[in-house]
């Protein structure tokens, strides 16, 4: 039996129902130059709560397809994103 696949990702969008879009940096050496190169990688994965938000962190585990595209699910937020600003508007009477 194989083991499943563990990723650490970035969410990239959060626009979809119970779908989120995560981005996983990779590193890899080239075959024939040796040198090291980064990839990128964008995967969708099952959130069932739609707790991941735009910018957290958050570890993805391998699954049985969900969807046409979906074959991941979020396992647990290793890191919530941070809020830069937040806008409030007051009535003046």
């Amino acid at each position: 039996m194989g083991k499943r696949k563990e990723f650490e990702g970035l969410v990239t969008s959060d626009k979809m129902n119970k779908t989120r879009v995560v981005k996983v940096t990779r590193f890899g050496k080239h075959g024939k130059y040796s040198r090291t190169m980064k990839t990128n990688k964008k995967f969708k994965a099952h959130d069932e709560n739609n707790e991941a938000k735009t910018g957290d962190v958050v570890k993805i585990v391998e699954t049985k397809p969900l969807s046409k595209d979906k074959r991941f699910r979020i396992a647990k937020i290793v890191k919530k994103a941070e809020v830069l600003h937040v806008h409030v508007k007051e009535e003046i009477q």
